[in-house]
C-alpha cells in the first residue's frame, strides 16, 4: 500500500501536526515505511498462538530471596574519589 501526498496530507491535519510542503516527500517515504513493516508483519503465521494482553499473565521467574553484601567492595569503591574503609566518604553538608 503505498500513499499519495493528499492522503498523508489529511494524516497529518488528524494528527495535528503542521507539515510544510518541502517536508511531505520526506514523511511520504516515512509512513509508507512504516506500512511496509506492517504488511511484513501480517504475512508471519500466527497459527496456534493465543493472544497476549499483557505481562500479568506470565509466569514470573523467582529468585532466593538472599540479603548479601555482593561481595564486590573493592570494584564499587574504584572510582569513589575518597573513602572511608568500605564506604564512600562525603563532606559534610549540615552545619
Amino acid at each position: 500500500m503505498s500513499l499519495d501526498p493528499a492522503t498523508v496530507r489529511r494524516i497529518a491535519k488528524l494528527a495535528r501536526i503542521r507539515v510544510e510542503e518541502n517536508q511531505l516527500p520526506q514523511l511520504q517515504g516515512e509512513l509508507n515505511g512504516i506500512l511496509g513493516w506492517i504488511e511484513q508483519l501480517n504475512e508471519v503465521n500466527v497459527d496456534g498462538v493465543e493472544p497476549l494482553t499483557g505481562g500479568a499473565q506470565m509466569a514470573l521467574r523467582l529468585r532466593e530471596d538472599v540479603v548479601t553484601d555482593g561481595g564486590i567492595a573493592e570494584q564499587v569503591l574504584a572510582n569513589a574519589p575518597d573513602r572511608a574503609g568500605d564506604f564512600y566518604a562525603v563532606p559534610k553538608v549540615v552545619e
